[in-house]
């Protein structure tokens, strides 16, 4: 099986301390299961899981102590079940884009990922940007509409659709496609240069 692929795993370390936060975090209960089933897929068929997280300004503390700010307030109770795992990796993200000022670039060609299973929140936002950044480089892309969630459940279809006609994203949930049938499928965007 294929194993150029990864799973980022977008601001799911989330306190939902904001206007809306109680309604993102009802969305993102919803996808706990897919989500889970994508990373248990994930460690069968030996495709990394990296958490890209906003720090919530907190420039100094390290993953574990992120982990624990979170676990502290609104999002405690879900964290369980959406904490990375040892062997994941961690990348501190400053804006809404997973590749802005982190070091995504240059760690996803040091794991040979040309294909990438974007799921986290917000889709409309922080996933939305990513993918953009990831389409722009080249990669291969699948944001399962089950794994990705918005406060808005129209911005989130609305995301998706922008996702999949602009940036030839899979869009399809982890219900009708599993990983490992994706890791073996035709890449929508041909492997070429990445910057």
């Amino acid at each position: 099986m294929s194993n150029n692929a990864a799973i980022l795993a977008i601001d799911l370390l989330n306190t939902f301390d904001f206007d809306g936060g109680d309604k993102l975090k009802q969305a993102v209960a919803d996808m706990v299961e897919p989500v889970t089933s994508l990373r248990r897929q994930a460690a069968e068929a030996d495709v990394p899981v990296i958490f890209v997280n906003d720090n919530y300004g907190r420039w100094h503390d390290e993953p574990h102590q992120l982990v624990a700010h979170v676990a502290a307030g609104k999002g405690g109770d879900l964290l369980d079940q959406l904490k990375p795992g040892p062997d994941d990796y961690f990348v501190i993200k400053p804006e809404s884009s997973g590749f802005y000022a982190t070091t995504l670039p240059a760690l996803l060609p040091r794991l040979g990922v040309s294909r990438l299973v974007l799921i986290g929140v917000a889709a409309d936002i922080c996933v939305l940007f990513t993918a953009a950044d990831a389409h722009m480089r080249e990669y291969d892309l699948w944001v399962p509409s089950d794994a990705v969630a918005s406060q808005h459940g129209e911005r989130a279809h609305w995301a998706l659709e922008m996702m999949e006609n602009g940036m030839s994203a899979e869009t399809r949930p982890t219900s009708d496609l599993s990983l490992s049938d994706w890791l073996v499928s035709e890449p929508k965007v041909q492997p070429g240069a990445r910057g």
